[in-house]
């Protein structure tokens, strides 16, 4: 089995930790996990496409072993900030990149400011969230909101689980299409032990809140307009994100097609990996 090799770097006065699969002088490919996750969550894509890609994973701020934020900044420019960091780092111009859940967000926000930098965009269910959402509500009472949150979670303490176990099973409850394997993988790297042997999510509680700015769906559709590059965005059809072709939410982007993927939820890349792998390959090739 093909681990990857640990880095740090700084962006933002912060420590954060990306993972190195290797495969020096191909193209560089860069993976962004979605909100309360990790960058081992890639592993299963990462060790497939390192065959052909030099791929990296971010720990997002306050995510898997990069540092917390002091003052819980969280909202999505500091995500694209951090992305930009990286980037910069690996210096190989224009990447590769994918992107799940907010990862996609962050993922397609950069291709649009950055358009001359990337090369193919793929996006698993990142289009921002649909219209229907609270964070679409006016500033007054999204910002309420968020004071409220904010003071609550000042009180709550992390969830602890009384061994590994417990913690599966709240990982299978998230995704019921989880084999066993998948999800205690995706749990061993995505906890850290208590002195009385409990464990907890590495992720920072901050981090679960929807910040009053950063959502505007006009705003992205701008940002959206600059992206020069072919993107692919996938969809599953058992996923609580609702259908992107219907709601316009990704109206801004040019040059797209749409993965309709059937029996997969906002995971799809766990659910229907082959079916992941098949079609990003495809659409990395197309043109080469």
């Amino acid at each position: 089995m093909v681990e990857p090799i640990s880095h740090f770097f700084h962006s933002h006065r912060l420590r954060l930790q990306f993972w190195d699969w290797g495969s020096e002088g191909k193209p560089a490919l860069l993976l962004v996990h979605g909100a309360l996750d990790h960058a081992r969550n890639w592993d299963w894509v990462a060790r497939d496409l390192s065959r052909d890609y030099h791929v990296y994973a971010l720990d997002l701020r306050g995510h898997g072993n990069s540092a917390w934020a002091p003052g819980a900044t969280y909202t999505v420019v500091e995500h694209v900030l951090d992305l930009s960091a990286l980037a910069d780092i690996i210096q190989t111009f224009p990447i590769y990149i994918i992107g799940h859940s907010l990862g996609g967000v962050i993922s397609l926000l950069y291709s649009g400011v950055y358009p001359d930098r990337v090369k193919k965009v793929v996006a698993i269910e990142g289009l921002g969230l649909p219209h229907g959402h609270r964070v679409h509500r006016p500033l007054t009472e999204k910002l309420r909101r968020w004071i409220e949150e904010i003071r609550n979670s000042e009180q709550r303490e992390p969830k602890a689980y009384p061994n590994l176990q417990a913690a599966v099973n709240r990982m299978k409850e998230a995704n019921p299409h989880l084999s066993d394997e998948q999800a205690r993988h995706l749990t061993l790297h995505g906890t850290n032990w208590n002195a009385d042997g409990s464990l907890i999510w590495k992720f920072d509680n901050y981090a679960r809140l929807f910040p009053p700015y950063g959502h505007s769906l006009t705003d992205m559709a701008e940002i959206h307009s600059h992206i020069t590059c072919p993107a692919l965005l996938f969809w599953g059809t058992e996923s609580f994100a609702g259908d992107p072709t219907k709601d316009g939410r990704a109206s801004g982007i040019r040059n797209k097609r749409f993965v309709r993927v059937e029996k997969a939820g906002h995971w799809l890349h766990h659910d229907q990996l082959e079916l992941f792998l098949r079609e990003t390959r495809a659409f990395f090739s197309e043109g080469d």
